[in-house]
């Protein structure tokens, strides 16, 4: 096989049908194969081997020479496609397996990793989303009422004072991304909100306030 074959990583997606289609013509070469050697074994069964002049040296009059060659060069050609085809199919069922396996790691660890994100404690919030505009930045965002903030860009728990904290990141941000984190019916939601001028009034078109903890 070629070393093109042999650099291609574990990690490259390879389907079951591929593996499949390999098979299919690996069938087809032995199909082929078999064919040439009924061809030979009706000339006398000569097979792969036999000698194709008689005792005198001459070509045989008994069978077709022509045939009998043509079919055993036919048949070592299809043996080489066979070995090839077989070494191809051997390499697609380990990078299947490994592409699977690789697959299962990760999902696994992914499971863990949202598990463990569930089990610790929420974050204390800061704020509380009390109305949210249809057609607005943060209704595009997809924050809805009831939403308590626990990121808003820079600020966070930690760092919180006043709206007015908000209100000077919204101001530096307009038309930047901005990450905002929010618990949602017990669990954590992350979503990016955008302010920018609208129909409405303001960049963000919701009302936000302090919650008291």
């Amino acid at each position: 096989m070629s070393e093109g074959n042999n650099s291609t990583t574990t990690s490259s997606a390879i389907t079951i049908e591929d593996v499949q289609n390999l098979v299919k013509k690996k069938d087809e070469i032995e199909e082929q194969i078999k064919a040439y050697y009924d061809v030979l074994e009706d000339q006398k069964g000569v097979g792969m081997t036999g000698p194709l002049v008689d005792a005198e040296g001459f070509p045989r009059g008994d069978i077709d020479v022509y045939q009998v060659r043509n079919a055993r060069h036919n048949v070592a050609c299809l043996q080489n496609d066979h070995k090839e085809i077989m070494q191809q199919t051997e390499e697609a069922l380990y990078r299947l397996h490994a592409y699977e396996r690789e697959k299962r790691e990760k999902d696994k660890t992914q499971a863990k990793a949202e598990a463990l994100e569930q089990d610790l404690p929420l974050p204390h919030p800061f704020a509380k989303v009390d109305a949210v505009t249809p057609g607005s930045p943060a209704s595009i965002s997809g924050l809805q009422v009831g939403d308590e903030i626990f990121e808003f860009g820079t600020v966070n728990s930690l760092n919180f004072q006043n709206l007015q904290n908000i209100a000077s990141v919204v101001q530096h941000s307009e038309g930047k991304p901005l990450s905002i984190a929010v618990i949602r019916s017990g669990k954590k939601v992350h979503l990016g909100l955008t302010p920018q001028r609208w129909s409405g009034r303001g960049l963000l078109g919701c009302n936000i306030l302090p919650l008291q903890r």
